[in-house]
């Protein structure tokens, strides 16, 4: 996985980091229907090109390359992967 978005994503769920990611990688988007219920936002590792530009725009810095994610948010590997087993 190149990048993880972890815990200062719950609840905010900007997108700035959408409408930057050229290869759509980074879901729920804001118009689809799952958006609303989600508690944050996820990138899917299959589609992720590890380009970095997300981790620039998001305003609450949620977004981490998977090497550099702190300690105490190692779960979100997990629930980022998990997000996209569904």
């Amino acid at each position: 996985m190149a990048h993880v978005i972890a815990e200062p994503c719950i609840g905010t769920k900007d997108a700035s980091c959408v409408d930057v990611c050229p290869v759509d990688c980074i879901h729920p988007v804001k118009k689809a229907t799952d958006h609303a219920d989600a508690q944050q936002l996820y990138i899917d590792p299959d589609t992720c090109i590890d380009c970095g530009l997300c981790v620039d725009e998001c305003p609450v810095q949620a977004i981490f390359p998977a090497d550099d994610l702190p300690q105490e948010w190692k779960k979100y590997i997990q629930i980022n992967l998990d997000h996209f087993k569904k």
